[in-house]
């Protein structure tokens, strides 16, 4: 069966158990850093969080930013960051500057 031929609920149901598994996948990874996604897929945890509140004004719900990013972070993003983000290396930073290019 091909994905375009299961119906909207079907299709929206395995979009968001792969939404659930990235994120646990996520958790399950916090030694690899904002940075580096960003470098490597051109988006990062905040990333997904910015695109759960656009997602919920898509649907006129005033989502908070925070409440998203605790979602996507599983714990509010100032307690992650203080037990796992480290600051990014000279490196990271001049790839992520070629890229913003």
């Amino acid at each position: 069966m091909k994905i375009s031929e299961l119906d909207t609920k079907t299709q929206t149901e395995l979009e968001s158990a792969v939404l659930r598994k990235l994120i646990a996948h996520l958790d399950q990874r916090k030694d690899v850093q904002n940075i580096d996604l960003m470098n490597l897929a051109g988006f990062c945890r905040n990333c997904l969080s910015k695109w759960l509140v656009a997602a919920a004004e898509e649907k006129n719900i005033a989502l908070e930013y925070e409440d998203a990013r605790e979602r996507i972070y599983g714990m509010p993003y100032e307690e992650w960051k203080n037990k796992h983000q480290k600051p990014a290396t000279p490196e990271q930073l001049a790839e992520f500057d070629k890229k913003k290019i």
